[in-house]
């Protein structure tokens, strides 16, 4: 079902972990805008590498879509898209609007590169779940799967995830992605997630399509093990709602899949 053309909004789709979200990307409807290139990334290889932050979409043109919205029942409106969120300048103007209008809580999905910056602190501040990122528990790792840019370091990134958590009042949770060139260090991994102490770890595994294989249930249970303890989510455990996105189009160009 399609109710007007979508550019700047997509979904709802039914998510592993956060049930049914409204995806709101403050970046493009076209490219893929990134300061990491992830061996898993389901929107494929990065076409533009942006590491400063400006304002790609007018929060007017997003807001517009947000209030064109039929009326529809989700437990989350998320902050992601077509690369990494962060970047958009104007993004706690656009939580800020968006709270106005709206009275579902608003999460944003970040790879963490930015998190070390004073401004993009005080825009994740605003929301009610900050999902961030960490795949790796050294340099060279980090290097092998993210891919990242050559000004974005491990070691900024791990202190702002710290800093970070130790200011944040809303609900942080730690993101990883297991693939083959990381699981052996799931040991490391966790005792750095241990000592962050985020409210909620959850274990991922590439299932949409991409260039790499995803591990198995049997592998990331396994994995499970070192995070004992934890409030740990696997996206082969977690339980998904029925949902009817309002542009399948929209959501296909983001997420490669509609119900994952």
């Amino acid at each position: 079902m399609s109710y007007k053309k979508y550019h700047y909004i997509y979904g709802p789709v039914s998510s592993w972990r956060l049930g049914s979200s409204l995806g709101v990307d403050p970046l493009s409807c076209k490219e893929k805008i990134c300061t990491f290139d992830c061996l898993y990334c389901q929107l494929g290889k990065t076409e533009v590498f942006q590491d400063k932050r400006k304002e790609f979409v007018p929060t007017e043109k997003i807001m517009e879509e947000i209030k064109s919205l039929p009326i529809l029942e989700m437990d989350y409106i998320t902050l992601s898209g077509r690369g990494e969120p962060t970047l958009a300048r104007n993004l706690g103007e656009i939580i800020k609007e968006i709270k106005k209008i709206r009275k579902e809580n608003i999460a944003i999905i970040t790879n963490s590169s930015l998190i070390d910056k004073k401004d993009v602190q005080e825009d994740l501040m605003l929301t009610d779940l900050v999902m961030v990122k960490l795949d790796a528990s050294s340099e060279d790792l980090f290097l092998a799967i993210n891919k990242p840019m050559q000004t974005i370091k491990f070691d900024k990134i791990l202190k702002g995830i710290k800093d970070f958590r130790s200011l944040y009042k809303g609900k942080l949770a730690l993101q990883i992605m297991f693939i083959e060139e990381n699981k052996l260090y799931a040991g490391e991994i966790a005792e750095i997630v241990k000592a962050i102490n985020p409210d909620q770890t959850q274990l991922n595994s590439p299932l949409r399509p991409c260039e790499v294989s995803p591990l198995s249930k049997e592998e990331l249970d396994n994995i499970r093990d070192y995070f004992e303890g934890m409030d740990v989510v696997s996206v082969y455990e977690s339980k998904r709602k029925a949902v009817k996105p309002v542009s399948k189009t929209c959501t296909l160009k983001r997420r490669g899949k509609v119900d994952t």
